[in-house]
């Protein structure tokens, strides 16, 4: 049989086809996928789901005139490698190599740029008024998951659009799964519909549909139009919403998909938004991830006989499973500490948690808004909540972190994972800003560990903590730690430690850095001190907010050259301290060199963590390069 996935390259290939041989091109870029993901790694069980959507979708709308608008990212990487990509996908995920997400400046085929969940149907439906009011014709479809509709934002686009004439396709892949199994009453209700409304191919329906009408030939066609947005209709949520609703319909009948979204492109007739529900499995035709969906979302490379994922093994301890462990430690002394997730209960480290403390643990799904306020409501009740979320992902919860946590001075707890440069997921998972972000509020205390036993430090310090709000952020990654400290401390507030002394010598610089950057600002020092008339003093200053004011002017007044150091935007901790300095005048008298090392204003796309830290010039030789032209413009 010839190799059909071979003579692919773009979407009007695909078209050349005949509809009998998609079947066919599904299995080959199903198995395509599998081979690339094996070798680069990334997300692998969303894209294997939606094959037969993505060959249906590019076979029948005109991409790229059509635009489609995926949620998420996580499910394209069968779209890329039949959109002009299929040489570059051995980059994925690398630096200079294709982004593992949709990104505009990447493709003409990729509308819109994703990588946090829930905004597809917004951004179709603004792409589709934009249409209307140019008074073009191209057709706009956006595809989101079953998981995804668990974030509010979700529910405001259809709230708008539903109200609307404005014609747009909704697909919505219902695989009972976002990244772990979903929660709540949406998808209770989505697995009701699947149930109670088989789904059958448009070819099923259409002859049904002509068994039922008697009459002569020349008004079947017109009649049978009309029975088939009828048959076997119930109104479910989106017919109430203001969309026609179709479905729910087998997402890997790649036939019927394409006679349904035929349909849908040549219907005239309607004039509200469409909706079509399709059920589907994750991972399909990888077996091992419908035994354990959530380990098979994202992978390393694997060997794809053995299934073997090829991860360096190492004894030391990651700082989630530091959190996660130190946690389950505390909760066992502590009966009022909950832990509250939004959809991430491996990636925060809590799936131990929850089957350790079923009753404390809640998964409240894509929604961080409500995780937020859902944690301040159990404060008020005098219980410890700690909101588990990366970075990335809580900056979709600001407002709330402002508006219900701090102006009301709750003692709710984040831990913020996956702080600072994340590697291969690139710029939309950098945790980059939250130091930034969250310096500006009142009430609100910040910690950043700069190695694991510190971070196990600072979780016992929040559970104890209880007169404010207290988060603490950490990166993705291992520590220097295989144990968790036989003893936990907990650290007085504001306060930092002198981890290296400068000596007495001619010059003497200072490098005060917050989180796991203290380990390059101590390499760097060492670098430095081989030249003898140098000395430097290493702070860690733990506490972003409030920060430790006399240990800083006490460095200030006694050091020539002053850095800090932090592995987050302008705006973070750097201007805490220049605050200090220039309110007690130690900036006035021109004696102290003080300048700051921060993240680049730009970002940074995918590559190695460590790569990514080399183009912020925040790595041991940036610090040293960038110290020693200070030196020498100082002489």
């Amino acid at each position: 049989m010839t190799n059909l996935i071979d003579q692919i390259n773009y979407p009007q290939d695909l078209r050349t086809l005949k509809v009998e041989q998609l079947p066919q091109i599904c299995e080959e870029l199903r198995q395509q996928t599998i081979e690339i993901i094996s070798q680069t790694g990334g997300h692998l069980g969303a894209g294997l789901g939606v094959i037969e959507l993505t060959i249906a979708l590019h076979y029948v709308f005109d991409t790229p005139n059509d635009k489609l608008v995926w949620d998420i990212g996580h499910q394209t990487y069968p779209h890329k490698i039949i959109t002009g990509r299929k040489e570059q996908m051995h980059t994925l995920r690398q630096g200079n190599g294709l982004s593992g997400f949709t990104k505009i400046k990447e493709s003409e085929y990729d509308h819109f740029g994703a990588g946090h969940s829930s905004t597809s149907i917004s951004a179709a439906f603004g792409m589709a008024v934009g249409r209307d009011l140019k008074q073009k014709t191209n057709h706009v479809v956006a595809i989101i998951g079953d998981g995804s509709l668990s974030a509010g934002m979700a529910y405001e686009a259809l709230n708008h659009a539903g109200a609307t004439n404005h014609k747009f396709l909704v697909v919505l892949n219902n695989n009972d799964m976002s990244i772990a199994r979903p929660v709540g009453a949406l998808s209770k209700y989505l697995s009701k519909i699947t149930a109670s409304k088989p789904y059958r191919s448009f070819r099923q329906v259409a002859k049904q549909a002509l068994e039922h009408l008697p009459g002569p030939l020349d008004k079947i066609a017109k009649r049978t139009e009309q029975y088939l947005k009828n048959v076997n209709k119930t109104n479910d949520i989106f017919d109430d919403l203001g969309f026609y609703s179709i479905g729910p319909v087998d997402g890997h009948d790649v036939v019927g998909l394409v006679e349904i979204l035929t349909q849908i492109r040549d219907d005239d007739s309607i004039s509200s938004p469409f909706m079509l529900h399709i059920v589907t499995e994750k991972g399909k035709g990888f077996y091992p991830s419908k035994d354990c969906p959530e380990k098979f979302h994202a992978v390393s490379s694997f060997d794809p006989e053995t299934l073997e994922q090829q991860k360096k093994s190492s004894s030391h301890l990651s700082y989630t499973k530091i959190f996660a462990d130190t946690l389950c430690v505390l909760a066992y002394e502590d009966p009022k500490i909950i832990a509250i997730t939004a959809a991430m209960p491996s990636g925060t480290g809590l799936n131990q948690f929850a089957k350790e403390f079923p009753e404390r643990f809640f998964d409240v799904g894509i929604a961080e808004q409500h995780a937020v306020t859902f944690a301040a409501g159990l404060s008020c009740e005098n219980y410890k909540p700690f909101v588990a979320i990366y970075s990335t992902f809580l900056q979709r919860a600001y407002d709330q972190v402002v508006h219900d946590i701090a102006v009301q001075n709750l003692p709710v707890r984040f831990a913020i994972d996956r702080a600072g440069l994340v590697g291969a997921d690139g710029p939309t998972h950098a945790g980059s800003f939250d130091l930034t972000y969250l310096s500006t509020l009142p009430n609100l205390v910040i910690m950043a560990p700069s190695d694991g036993e510190e971070l196990a430090h600072m979780v016992k310090t929040a559970a104890c903590y209880d007169k404010s709000p207290i988060a603490f952020r950490y990166p993705r990654g291992e520590s220097t730690i295989t144990s968790l400290p036989t003893s936990l401390q907990i650290l007085e507030i504001g306060k930092g430690r002198v981890v290296k002394q400068a000596q007495n010598t001619s010059l003497k610089i200072a490098f005060i850095a917050i989180g796991t950057i203290l380990g390059s600002s101590l390499k760097a020092a060492e670098i430095l001190e081989a030249e003898p008339s140098l000395s430097v003093t290493v702070f860690d200053a733990r506490f972003a907010k409030p920060i430790d004011s006399e240990n800083i002017i006490n460095i200030a007044a006694s050091h020539h050259i002053l850095i800090t150091l932090e592995e987050n935007s302008i705006g973070g901790f750097a201007a805490q301290v220049t605050q200090v300095l220039t309110t007690n005048g130690l900036l006035d008298q021109g004696k102290l060199i003080y300048r700051n090392l921060f993240l680049p204003d730009n970002f940074i796309d995918q590559d190695t963590q460590n790569e990514m830290l080399k183009k912020a010039e925040l790595d041991t030789t940036s610090i040293v390069q960038f110290t020693q032209k200070l030196i020498n413009n100082s002489k």
